[in-house]
């Protein structure tokens, strides 16, 4: 033991019992500060995803839009040459390709309309 400082058996367990409160104390949770912005960021993020909804529901719309029209115009090629037979069928055969060529088109436009969204 050291002399000079004179401490009691009493002084070290207090230094001790000091020392392991102090240790347990940086365990104990902290008070929690609430974010005075909190309202205000669930607004915003609530808008984005309002608009970017919005855009996807307008992409889905067009692509929509677009195969009604290639189907509207194959439909009108068919009836014009629904008086020959053969004719009748090749405008079938050309609504059936249409119809595919304008749903691959919609449907590439919707992919690309998505990246550029993402983007």
């Amino acid at each position: 033991m050291n002399e000079t400082t004179r401490t009691t058996f009493a002084t070290r367990l207090q230094t001790a019992a000091d020392a392991k409160k102090a240790l347990l104390a940086k365990f104990k949770p902290k008070a929690a500060v609430a974010d005075p912005l909190f309202e205000t960021r669930e607004t915003v993020r609530a808008e984005e995803l309002a608009k970017v909804r919005a855009e996807r529901s307008e992409a889905r719309a067009a692509a929509r839009q677009a195969v009604a029209d290639a189907a509207a115009a194959a439909q009108q090629i068919l009836d014009d040459e629904a008086a020959n037979t053969l004719s009748a069928k090749r405008g079938a055969i050309k609504e059936r390709k249409a119809l595919s060529a304008a749903e691959a088109k919609a449907k590439r436009d919707s992919r690309y309309a998505a990246r550029k969204a993402r983007g």
